[in-house]
């Protein structure tokens, strides 16, 4: 009892204490080390008030001569419009003397940092250090990217692009479907395709008559092109009227096993390991620059049938994973030769 009653008497003195101080020194000091408050204009919500504020994530891909001075000028920017950086990816290629900048994690409030406000302040940026490249992306607030997708007679990987399309965790609009084969009505992919009102497109092609010039009617207006097992050559004329990038996937057993079953010629011959590749199309065959590749072991245990699913799980992963990096500007296509991947 008595120790009890000892510690009440001593907490009702520290408050008491504690209450009859008006401030103290640390308090003062810490209040003058506060920086300065953002003062908003009363259209504009504060970022303190509850239930109205919201953070979103913003993407800057830079390019320039190297210069003093870069990054800070960046960060001071972001900064300055109260923002967080939370991941930053920079390199200078040896012998070029180019600076590479991705501010890839920056968060901002939209009611602070305006989207518009936003392209101005990069801009500004840009013509400050004479940039070759200033691009800006906040993917909750920009519009997804269009895409059509082209395929064959095998669906796997065109499928797993339209679960993650509808799905809404693949950042993309797919406008419509083209085939050089015939779907029949109860096919699972028809099946999706007219559920969720995307057009099916079938224009059978030969060797004399690729149906180039429909395809370029039907995909005008997209970002890119997705080849999901498109068996067919787009011809060097076709990518420069397109004028955009069109992505590839294919399996990784080429250049060994060429041909419409090279996975059964795989397991013939004893291959104990399969891979995927994504890579930009370019006027040769499977020759443009490489976004994404997987590869996978496989062993004697494996039969045939889990030969080729594990072949056809590694194209869907590698494609899909190529699409986001490409939506997320993690990846550009450079003079046709090679890929700068962030």
């Amino acid at each position: 009892m008595k120790i009890r009653g000892s510690m009440r008497l001593l907490s009702k003195a520290l408050s008491s204490s504690s209450s009859s101080s008006s401030s103290s020194d640390y308090s003062h000091v810490s209040c003058s080390a506060r920086p300065p408050p953002v003062v908003l204009s009363p259209s504009k919500s504060s970022p303190s008030s509850p239930g109205r504020s919201r953070r979103v994530r913003g993407i800057h891909v830079f390019r320039c001569p190297d210069a003093v001075g870069i990054v800070a000028r960046i960060s001071e920017c972001i900064a300055s419009r109260r923002g967080n950086i939370h991941h930053v990816d920079v390199f200078v290629p040896e012998h070029k003397r180019v600076f590479y900048s991705r501010s890839s994690e920056f968060m901002f409030d939209p009611a602070i940092w305006t989207r518009e406000a936003m392209d101005a302040d990069f801009h500004e940026i840009s013509k400050s250090f004479n940039a070759e490249r200033s691009i800006v992306r906040v993917p909750d607030i920009d519009p997804k990217f269009k895409i059509a997708v082209l395929a064959s007679k095998q669906d796997h990987c065109l499928e797993d692009l339209l679960h993650g399309w509808h799905d809404g965790w693949l950042p993309v609009q797919i406008k419509s479907v083209i085939s050089n084969h015939e779907r029949a009505s109860k096919n699972h992919v028809a099946s999706f395709l007219e559920r969720d009102g995307i057009p099916y497109h079938c224009l059978k092609t030969t060797p004399a008559h690729r149906r180039e010039e429909e395809i370029l009617r039907l995909v005008a207006g997209t970002d890119f092109l997705v080849l999901a097992g498109y068996m067919q050559v787009l011809s060097g004329r076709f990518l420069k009227d397109y004028g955009k990038d069109v992505i590839n996937i294919h399996h990784g057993l080429l250049p060994s096993f060429k041909g419409g079953d090279p996975s059964t010629q795989a397991y013939d011959t004893g291959v104990k390991m399969i891979g995927a590749t994504t890579h930009f199309v370019t006027e040769g065959p499977n020759e443009g620059p490489i976004i994404e590749q997987m590869v996978e072991r496989v062993s004697h245990r494996d039969g045939l049938g889990s030969f080729v699913q594990k072949s056809k799980n590694l194209e869907k992963q590698c494609l899909v994973r190529a699409i986001q990096s490409y939506c997320d500007l993690r990846v550009f296509r450079e003079e046709l030769t090679k890929t700068v991947v962030f």
